[in-house]
């Protein structure tokens, strides 16, 4: 086992957030595309969100939240897809 205080570990760690800062903007694209398709559905639905998509954007949103905790140094668990989703 290495330990995490060399050098080779800090290069391995900064990629693993260069990939998971670029998934990061994709998911953040992915959030406002559909904020649209929401508001587009509720404003064509009696205000009723489409359940389907809230789901979506709760399980998005707390990946992102293990995404920012891995790139803040909060923990060492990388966040899906190396780690269970939820």
């Amino acid at each position: 086992m290495s330990d995490p205080n060399t050098p080779d570990s800090l290069w391995l760690r900064l990629l693993w957030l260069v990939i998971i800062a670029a998934m990061m903007s994709v998911a953040q694209t992915l959030v406002s595309l559909l904020t649209l398709v929401q508001l587009i559905i509720m404003a064509t639905n009696k205000r009723q969100p489409n359940a389907e998509i809230a789901a979506f954007g709760k399980r998005l949103g707390l990946w992102l939240a293990h995404a920012a905790r891995f790139q803040t140094a909060a923990t060492d668990d990388k966040p899906w897809p190396w780690a269970p989703l939820g």
